[in-house]
């Protein structure tokens, strides 16, 4: 260990108090400090011991209650007590007011002791861990750290975002494909008082509509064919923290039902199950959908809708972003270059030119994949116009040039993106706002 340890040890017999002194002292981690009688020790806590041993019979105050105010100062210090004492009463007595360990004074002791000392030790370093996990968490999701951009646009979303953190109240957030929806969803459920409370994803549009309520809610044993076990829906697995359902607009009418009477009740049943789960769920959801023109349209429910509009934010597109097309650029040229060793970019500004010329369908994930193919492309530290190459369109631009049918166009367009997203029908669905069953038709009829 980098620092040492302090360690207090409370004995009233001297003798004894230097004996164990001297075995701790043995670890050149433990500093040692030594008091015989409980008042002493309770005036240093101010010092931050990392442990304490603590003799039960003390005179004076007694070790338990030396034992109960030290825990009135910090709960956290892990306290050994030693006794002579082969009592068990005694013993289950004090580990239930928060003794780490009861060791008896015989001649299994010292290896006891040590035992005890090196597990809250691992303890200490597992948790020092867990602390520079979630730092770092805290970090990585920090607005400005998450989402790069200086345009009005994106600071009106960072306002709102910060808004949602403060309470639970359901966000729903809507947006181009692309946009980062996800990302601000994550950035809510860690600027929250849920930071440390599991965040839990899912897409509803990739999960077929006869798995999607056993996904959500789980299913006990035997509940129907493939129920081979008990199973924990993502409502349960996300109690206390926040469940973010994304594309919930591709949610069918019966499950946005049981969903409804799900958020209204505040609890679950599993499949097949008689028990309820009290709920405690941030709820986020996303679309690229309208969903009030979804609900117009019989497509969704009207009172599902209100449920979930709670704190509405709207992720700009990235045409709409002004500058926030080049501070996103370089942030990926750098974040590419750091990862695969590429020494420093710079993106010129004729090329910036032509990044900001360019609408970004695809918004912020089209514009990373082309920055690392640029990043690729260049044969030195500059990315210029030849480098910086739009896949998305490029096909497409060539297909409207020639004179076909509705339906030929159609199957042109749907296949280009079947291939450039190798044959991920939702995916395809999704970008171009198709029914996935109208895919599957097409690519029966051309053999796909």
């Amino acid at each position: 260990m980098s620092a040492q340890l302090k360690i207090f040890v409370v004995e009233d017999d001297q003798l004894f108090a230097k004996t164990l002194k001297f075995h701790l002292s043995l670890n050149p981690d433990y500093e040692i400090e030594l008091y015989h009688d409980g008042r002493k020790c309770l005036d240093n806590l101010y010092k931050n011991p990392a442990m304490i041993t603590l003799d039960y019979n003390l005179p004076g105050l007694t070790g338990l209650q030396v034992m109960r105010k030290i825990k009135e100062v910090n709960k956290d210090i892990p306290i050994i007590v030693i006794s002579s004492q082969h009592d068990v009463k005694v013993a289950v007595d004090l580990l239930k007011e928060g003794a780490y360990d009861y060791i008896v004074k015989d001649e299994d002791m010292f290896q006891r002791m040590w035992k005890a000392l090196n597990e809250i030790n691992e303890k200490m370093l597992l948790q020092k861990k867990i602390n520079e996990l979630e730092q770092e968490i805290g970090k990585k999701y920090k607005f400005e750290n998450l989402i790069k951009g200086q345009s009005n646009a994106i600071l009106g979303v960072f306002n709102l975002m910060e808004k949602a953190t403060r309470t639970n109240i359901t966000v729903s957030i809507s947006g181009e494909t692309g946009t980062g929806k996800e990302l601000v969803s994550k950035a809510i459920h860690y600027n929250s008082d849920r930071r440390n409370r599991p965040f839990i994803a899912v897409n509803v549009s990739a999960i077929p509509s006869e798995l999607i309520e056993s996904e959500l809610f789980g299913h006990e044993k035997g509940s129907f064919t493939d129920a081979v076990s008990r199973r924990i829906g993502k409502f349960e697995e996300a109690n206390n923290g926040t469940l973010f359902l994304d594309e919930i607009g591709d949610m069918d009418i019966t499950m946005q039902t049981k969903l409804l009477r799900v958020l209204q009740e505040e609890e679950v049943t599993r499949i097949g199950g008689n028990n309820t789960v009290k709920l405690n769920v941030r709820l986020i959801v996303a679309t690229h959908k309208n969903l009030a023109e979804e609900v117009k349209k019989g497509n969704f429910r009207e009172d599902l809708y209100y449920r979930l509009l709670g704190l509405p934010i709207m992720l700009p597109p990235l045409r709409d972003r002004d500058n926030d097309i080049i501070i996103l650029a370089k942030h990926f040229v750098d974040e590419f270059a750091i990862k695969n060793k590429l020494g420093k970019l710079i993106i010129s500004p004729t090329a910036q030119e032509k990044l900001r010329k360019y609408p970004f369908p695809g918004n912020i994930r089209e514009l990373k994949a082309v920055i690392e193919l640029a990043a690729i492309m260049t044969n030195n530290d500059v990315i210029n116009p030849e480098h910086i190459v739009f896949n998305s369109t490029s096909e497409l631009e060539g297909l409207l040039s020639e004179e076909l049918t509705m339906r030929e166009y159609y199957t042109r367009i749907i296949k280009h993106y079947l291939k450039k997203y190798n044959n991920k029908v939702t995916k395809v669905s999704e970008l171009l706002d198709i029914g996935k069953s109208s895919i599957y038709n097409l690519m029966k009829e051309e053999g796909l």
